[in-house]
Order: C-alpha cells, then sequence, then structure tokens
C-alpha cells in the first residue's frame, strides 16, 4: 500500500479516491508496467496554429501590442489545460511527470502559445525515450532558439548563449568544460535558427564550416557532432542521472545508487525508459528515508488537490492565479537554470497560501493573497481573487459512511499523506464534535490536508 502510493506520487501526481481503491493492493512491477504502458499511448499536447506573421507586421503598434497580450494570455491557458490533463484519469500521469521535469531541466520562457506547445509536444515525445535525441531536439526547438538567442548566432560573430547552458545546464555540468570548448561549440551551432512561423531552419549561409577543436578533437564539427561528443563521456550520464535522482527520489543523494545508474544510463546510450525502470523497481526507491522526503512543488500541489477533489474552478484563470501565488507558472521559469525547488518552494509568502488552500477551495471563501513578486515590490497592495470552485465530494462521503472517527482519520491519512500524520487524534475529535456526518467528514479532511504532512511527497 505504502509502495504504490509513494510510487504514485513521484512517478505522477498522486491518486483518486477511485484509483486508490483499485491500485492500493496491486504489486509494484504491476503498476509500474501500467505507467509505462500509458505513457507510450499518450496524446499529443493540443497546439494552435502558427501565427500570422504577414499579417502581423502590417499592424498598428496598438494592434500588435494587442496581439502580443492574447498570445501572453494563451500561453498562460495552456498552462491551466497542462495541470488539469496532470490531474485527470484520461491521461498518462508518468508521461505529465517527466514532461514536467524536462520541462524544468530544459527550462525555457516560450512568448508564444505556438512555440510553448510545440516545445512540450518536443518533450513528450522524447520524454521516455533517447536523451540524445531529446537534446538534439531541444537544440532545434524554435522557442529555446529564440530564449538563448541563437538567431543571432552566424559566422564571424558567434553569440555563446546556447553553447553554454548546453553544457552548464543540460549536459555534462560545471567543471567539465572550458571557455574555450564554449567558443568552438557556438561556432558550430551557427545557423541553427527558426523561422517566424515557429519551425527549425538551417541558414547554410550563416553556419561556420570552418575546423573546430572540442574537448581536444578536432573536425568541421556541426550542433549534432557537439552533442555527440559531449554523450561520449560519462560525466554527461553522471550529471543527468544526479539531477533525476534529486527530483524522483531525494534531495539527499546516494552516491552509491547514483554511480550504479549512471553507469547502466550510459551503457544503454542514454535510454530514458530503461533508467526510470531500474530507479521505480529498485528497492531501496522505497526505502523509508525517501517516502515524504521532497516538498511538493506548487504544480504538484495543484495537480494533486485537484485529482483528490475532483476540483472545477468556475474562473478559467484561478489556476493560473495559484501558480503564480506560489511561485511556479508553467512555460515561464525564473530563469534558463529553472526552478530550484525543495526548500525554496516555501517562504514568507507561500506558505500561509499553501497551509490554508483546502479551506479556500473547500469553502469558496473570498481571498486575499499578495503575489510573491508583488508582496516583495509593493508590500502594502493587496491583489482580491476568488477561487470558486465546485467540489465533488461524494466518492469520499461514500467510503466514510459507517466509519468511526478512528476509522476515518486512518483512511483519509493513508489516502492522502505520505506518512502517518503527528496531529493527535483528539484535535480532529474537538473539530469534529457536534457536526454532521457529511459536514464531519468535509472538516476532517480540510484538517488532514491543511497539516504540514500534505506538503509532503
Amino acid at each position: 500500500m505504502d509502495k504504490i502510493k509513494h510510487l504514485y506520487g513521484r512517478a505522477g501526481f498522486g491518486l483518486s479516491l477511485k484509483e486508490w481503491e483499485r491500485k492500493q493492493q496491486w504489486s509494484v512491477s504491476q503498476a509500474v508496467d501500467e505507467l509505462f504502458k500509458q505513457a507510450q499511448t499518450a496524446s499529443p499536447f493540443s497546439t494552435p496554429a502558427p501565427p500570422d506573421v504577414a499579417g502581423y507586421l502590417q499592424m498598428s503598434e496598438m494592434n500588435k501590442a494587442e496581439t502580443r497580450k492574447k498570445e501572453r494570455r494563451l500561453v498562460v491557458l495552456q498552462s491551466v489545460d497542462w495541470i488539469k490533463r496532470m490531474s485527470s484519469e484520461n491521461y498518462s500521469p508518468f508521461l505529465e511527470r517527466m514532461s514536467l521535469f524536462w520541462h524544468g531541466h530544459f527550462a525555457c520562457q516560450s512568448k508564444t502559445s505556438t512555440l510553448a506547445g510545440n516545445q512540450l509536444n518536443t518533450i513528450r515525445t522524447h520524454a521516455l525515450g533517447s536523451f540524445r535525441e531529446l537534446v538534439l531536439a531541444i537544440a532545434q526547438d524554435p522557442s529555446m532558439i529564440r530564449f538563448l538567442n541563437n538567431q543571432q548566432n552566424r559566422k564571424q560573430k558567434p553569440n555563446e548563449n546556447f553553447a553554454r547552458e548546453l553544457m552548464e545546464l543540460f549536459t555534462i555540468g560545471r567543471g567539465n568544460y572550458t571557455e574555450n570548448d564554449i567558443k568552438e561549440a557556438a561556432r558550430a551551432f551557427t545557423g541553427w535558427s527558426s523561422t517566424p512561423k515557429g519551425k527549425f531552419i538551417f541558414r547554410s549561409g550563416i553556419h561556420d564550416y570552418g575546423r573546430k577543436t572540442f574537448f581536444g578533437k578536432t573536425g568541421r564539427f556541426d550542433g549534432t557532432d557537439i552533442i555527440d561528443i559531449i554523450l561520449s563521456k560519462e560525466e554527461t550520464a553522471r550529471f543527468i542521472v544526479r539531477k533525476i535522482y534529486r527530483y524522483f527520489v531525494n534531495e539527499q543523494i546516494n552516491e552509491r545508487h547514483v554511480h550504479d545508474l549512471a553507469k547502466s544510463f550510459y551503457a544503454s546510450d542514454y535510454n530514458i525508459e530503461k533508467l526510470m525502470r531500474k530507479i521505480f523497481l529498485s528497492d531501496w526507491f522505497y526505502d523509508k528515508i525517501n517516502r515524504g522526503s521532497k516538498i511538493k512543488s506548487p504544480v504538484d500541489l495543484l495537480a494533486g488537490m485537484l485529482k483528490n477533489l475532483h476540483i472545477e474552478f468556475q474562473n478559467e484563470l484561478a489556476l493560473a492565479f495559484l501558480q503564480r501565488s506560489l511561485g511556479q507558472s508553467l512555460f515561464n521559469p525564473p530563469n534558463v537554470a529553472g526552478w530550484p525547488g525543495n526548500k525554496s518552494w516555501v517562504d514568507n509568502s507561500t506558505l500561509m497560501i499553501r497551509l490554508n488552500l483546502p479551506a479556500y477551495l473547500l469553502s469558496s471563501k473570498e481571498v486575499n493573497f499578495k503575489l510573491k513578486e508583488e508582496f516583495e515590490a509593493r508590500k502594502q497592495n493587496k491583489i482580491t481573487k476568488r477561487l470558486s470552485a465546485a467540489v465533488d465530494l461524494s466518492p469520499i462521503f461514500k467510503q466514510m459512511k459507517g466509519k468511526s472517527l478512528k476509522e476515518q482519520v486512518d483512511y483519509l491519512s493513508n489516502y492522502l499523506l505520505p506518512a502517518k500524520p503527528q496531529a493527535p487524534l483528539q484535535l480532529f475529535e474537538r473539530i469534529t464534535r457536534g457536526q454532521s456526518p457529511e459536514q464531519a467528514t468535509k472538516l476532517l479532511l480540510l484538517g488532514i490536508m491543511s497539516l504540514p504532512e500534505y506538503q509532503m511527497c
């Protein structure tokens, strides 16, 4: 039971009550097989049609500004759609989880809905395939090309932004390359560009075809050659595995496990599916030290709540507002390094929102939030938002019918929390005293979801 809950908390976004009832007696191997099977048959993320570039260029400055504003809203709505997909039983939770991981690893701010959607589909296509193919696809992704200025990377005037981040953040990590390696790699990526409609294009006229020396090798390298040379280094496998370990297992690295995983990852020519299967089927993945050891990211928290409570927001932008409030807006990471994660998710401006969010959603109260960036910039400004939502608690009421208070606490704690709560039974007795059965269950649910343990996975 605990193993299945831990697996779905890390490989997905938790379980709905129906899924919990159906899967809690499954074996680990059965659950892992289903996760991978679902991921292989998942449908792509919907993307809008490419922009009308000619029409845009003929617009007045006012209309151009309005068009850009509409595009920003579409990107925001795509982030909402993605969280809904993460929480839905109709999609693959594991593919969405892997896509979220790679979205943070290859951090990129997408300016248009077409660029955002296409990049997400690129990530989804390779999320469990070859890391080699994923890196190449990202290097040719128009959103990344524009974000890291490779549009301006040309012969005799190379732009080093992408080459630097490719090595520092995306593949091999600091300390494993030189400044000259960056310069030579930048030359290899000259001419890798995109069309106005957001398609990759190789502009041969601005590519540097000269000889380059990179990682001690010399040749007329292009970007594909650079990626292959980087991936020929075992340090790259170790760098990627360490990041995957911190995200899926524990922030505290077990060097023996990482060494073993990196060795097999490198030997498989960077097969992501084999790596993830090895992690999820390892006994140590389910050790007590790894369960409930990670703070849920804002997206984890929101997707999990939607799955637990079957929430339908009346305002389509409510989930976007909550992303901003909690400090993680999809398609808009803070910088190319992505979100720091773990303890950085919780500070004075987000902790109270997190702990009180179940009450806001279950009571539909008017909520006074201070967005993190606005809290820091204008502490006197309050932004009021109403989080009106329909919450379907009927499955929970059905399961709780006829159960004693202790039985309800045990059941809901087992379902919702990674570990037994520290709060004593007397606390739950006090908050439910004198209430009708359904109201008592609602208050009990609210109390459990407001505990610090609910913030962990």
